[in-house]
């Protein structure tokens, strides 16, 4: 079929209240009528899910067709005579309305909706001043499941809970119990910490689903609403920090709730709930700051954290080149390494795949990531690959997750330290019936699939299994993780990668670790294990500046600073202040040695351009900007470099052996790391937390406090048994070490010796 025919059968028009316009067939009418900026009043529809049809809102008349029907779910055809607004269609709204508001209680004045209500604005829009409607009052008592509370007598029904839930963050944990005017919504799984997300929270139009933490403490109108980006993972989701004095005597603002673009974006449970890490004690200390300068002057080393923004990332790097000085990011130099790698073998600065294209994927394989914990975004994408085109999931890790099972098709297990070994296994795999050119042919040849099997524990058999999940498929993603990049064969690891991605089918999404890595490594040439006189940003250093207030010097959290940072959807977006800060910033330090400028943020027109970065302005920047239906609009997207290509692989090291005492060091998702372990409702007690296997294994039992060493560095933990966990591996968090969490960059799991020094809690 020509170009011309294709156009023919997929280009249409259509007369929408009496304009013609076009479009493409496969869209909704409600969708065309949005990007053409034509109101259709919905209640239930929600853009990222599939149309839920439950409010009928939506209707419309379509000429030739008897009676209304639902433009949410109804396609628009090519000579479609639509009609969006007349009086029969506003009466049928306003009898919906006044159902909507049978006995719905007259809270408005204490509700925390009341101010941006979807039934309070629509029961006004459509002029219901007196109800015709009667049913019996019930009694329906507020439940709290931790982070949110759920209010059944203000529940309308619409759904919209209940699929996002399920299509986005796929944890099928609410549902709704039917019962007539008896129906409501349920949790499945009370005593799990999934509802921490809040996304069905975000989404509900009514007050039957708030923050508990929140709920009666600020009116909605209030508050100030500043857009800004999340910068505590890759994601680099949209949200809002809601702002306001805290009281008359105390006229300080604070921030009282992180809201989003619910309409197209997601949060997790870390961006919405721990928001509050700013720096709050920081003052002009001249004494202090002259100190700091000198340190720089004379530092051999600047060590950093990758919580910065790219503007942070450019100072360091310009005051590094100032003073003569080497720079370390031990959270981002393995991913450097990994980059570095896979540029040299793929041609290219960055690998294909976003996080829309992996929602979009028929076959996803996952390999070195907790992903949950890593980043709760890509498992919503995920999930929304599973719910929308019944994907199959492959998830490959030492550690199986209980919390995603419902998600994946097939786990398969490999040794701790195998990731080399199984992604040779995975290159053999992928390309055996790929055309090669010889030399890459010849190592896949050579490959002793045998020993590598037997030495990652993943057998031929099972990735034979993975056949099926590719049966009739067309869209693959392999995502790729943190376990990967601080592996000590990260770059021969990220070479084959490289060539999964150019002679495969398969599209490669890697994941970012901790916040602005793939900004900072783009950047910054960064070095490691450097001696010397060492100043640190976030850091622990011969001087230290710090964002989390226990440094030589304070600097401003991410949540006080405007900047931008880079996705991994490889876009730059800009962060902007939420609360004001007294003390002195990087920017003060760089002004003083010769290479600052009035702002920070006047450095975001001079990010590298050959490293794909735009010189455009920070302020031309969008913070919150969406299309109709969906598309993110905000910052812009990295230029893709080209480089020049050469395939130098290595053999497969011998596949290292993890015996005896093992833990793996994750955070869990809602407390990522130590800025989230400041604020006040995700902050937790850290917990070595293993199987009934591993207690036995390590002769402890529930309870008992333990001691044991990471990195050279002492920590305690009391040891709890988590009965979804299975094998003899720990997970270990390392949220509450401060600046030396920063410090950390070894491969996450770890040999250790575990002392017991305290009894079982009584």
């Amino acid at each position: 079929m020509s170009s011309a025919e294709v156009k023919r059968k997929t280009d249409i028009k259509v007369t929408i209240d009496g304009v013609e316009y076009s479009t493409t067939y496969g869209k909704t009418i409600l969708e065309v009528a949005r990007e053409n900026g034509i109101y259709i009043p919905t209640m239930c529809y929600l853009t990222k899910v599939e149309p839920i049809a439950s409010c009928r809102m939506c209707v419309v008349e379509v000429e030739g067709v008897d009676g209304m029907i639902l433009s949410c779910q109804e396609k628009a055809v090519d000579g479609a005579v639509i009609t969006t607004k007349n009086e029969a269609l506003d009466k049928e709204r306003q009898n919906i309305m006044k159902l909507y508001d049978v006995n719905h209680p007259l809270e408005c004045g204490v509700c925390d909706k009341s101010g941006e209500c979807d039934l309070q604005n629509k029961t006004l829009e459509f002029g219901v001043d007196q109800q015709n409607f009667t049913a019996k009052d019930m009694h329906r008592p507020v439940q709290n499941w931790g982070f949110i509370s759920y209010d059944p007598s203000l529940c309308i029904l619409c759904e919209k809970c209940v699929r996002v839930c399920n299509e986005i963050v796929g944890s099928e944990q609410l549902q709704i119990s039917p019962g007539g005017y008896k129906s409501t919504i349920i949790n499945t799984k009370p005593d799990s910490d999934c509802v921490s997300c809040g996304e069905c929270m975000a989404v509900c139009p009514v007050g039957a689903l708030v923050s508990t933490d929140f709920k009666y403490t600020a009116n909605a109108w209030e508050m100030n609403k500043i857009p800004s980006s999340c910068a505590l993972c890759s994601s680099g989701c949209q949200m809002y920090y809601e702002v306001k004095p805290e009281s008359i005597e105390n006229p300080k603002e604070k921030i009282y709730r992180v809201t989003n673009n619910y309409e197209f974006s997601s949060l997790c449970g870390a961006g919405r709930f721990g928001f509050d890490y700013e720096n709050n004690n920081a003052k002009k200390d001249i004494n202090r700051f002259n100190e700091a300068v000198d340190a720089f002057k004379v530092a051999d080393v600047i060590k950093f954290s990758s919580y910065i923004t790219n503007e942070e990332a450019l100072l360091l790097s310009r005051i590094a080149k100032a003073v003569n000085a080497k720079l370390e990011c031990p959270q981002a130099y393995g991913f450097s390494n990994f980059l570095k790698a896979y540029q040299s073998v793929s041609g290219k600065s960055l690998w294909g795949a976003t996080q829309k294209t992996l929602s979009e994927s028929d076959v996803v394989i996952t390999i070195g990531t907790r992903v949950k914990d890593d980043a709760p975004m890509v498992k919503n994408h995920i999930a929304m690959a599973v719910k929308r085109n019944k994907g199959q999931v492959i998830y490959m890790h030492p550690i199986e997750d209980n919390e995603i099972k419902n998600l994946v098709t097939q786990y398969v297990k490999y040794e701790a330290g195998s990731e080399e070994g199984v992604m040779a296994m995975l290159l053999e795999f992928l390309l055996r019936d790929a055309e090669l050119p010889s030399e890459i042919k010849d190592y896949i040849d050579e490959l002793d699939i045998g020993y590598l099997s037997g030495e990652s524990s993943v057998s031929e058999e099972e990735l034979d299994k993975m056949k099926l999940a590719f049966w009739k498929r067309k869209k693959f993603t392999l995502v790729v993780g943190s376990d990967v990049f601080n592996h000590s064969r990260v770059e021969n690891i990220a070479k084959m990668v490289a060539l999964i991605e150019k002679y495969s089918n398969f599209e490669i999404l890697v994941i970012p670790p901790h916040g602005n890595s793939l900004g900072v490594s783009l950047i910054c040439d960064l070095a490691e294990n450097v001696e010397g006189c060492s100043v640190g940003y976030n850091v622990n250093a011969d001087f230290t500046l710090s964002a989390l207030g226990n440094g030589d010097l304070d600097m401003p959290a991410l949540n006080q600073q405007e900047g931008t940072i880079t996705t991994i959807d490889k876009k730059v977006i800009p962060l902007n202040v939420a609360l004001p800060y007294d003390g002195y910033i990087l920017n003060d330090i760089a002004n003083a040695l010769g290479v600052g400028s009035r702002y920070t943020i006047d450095f975001t027109k001079e990010l590298p351009t050959n490293k794909g970065f735009k010189a455009v302005e920070f302020d031309s920047l969008e913070s919150d900007r969406f299309s109709a239906n969906g598309e993110d609009l905000r910052g812009y997207n990295l230029e893709i470099k080209s480089f020049e290509s050469k395939v130098e692989l290595e053999e497969p090291e011998e596949l290292p052996s993890f015996d005896g005492v093992v833990v793996y060091c994750v955070n869990p998702a809602h407390n990522p790391n130590a800025f989230t372990n400041k604020a006040k409702l995700t902050a937790m007690e850290p917990k070595l937390k293993g199987s009934n296997q591993f207690a036995v294994a390590s002769k402890l039992a529930d309870g008992d406090r333990v001691e044991f060493d990471l990195n050279g560095k002492k920590v305690t933990r009391v040891f709890s048994i988590d009965t979804s966990l299975k094998g003899t591996i720990a997970l270990n968090p390392t949220f509450d070490l401060g600046l030396s969490e920063f410090e950390v960059s070894s491969y996450r799991f770890l040999k250790v010796n575990i002392s017991k020094v305290g009894a079982r809690d009584e």
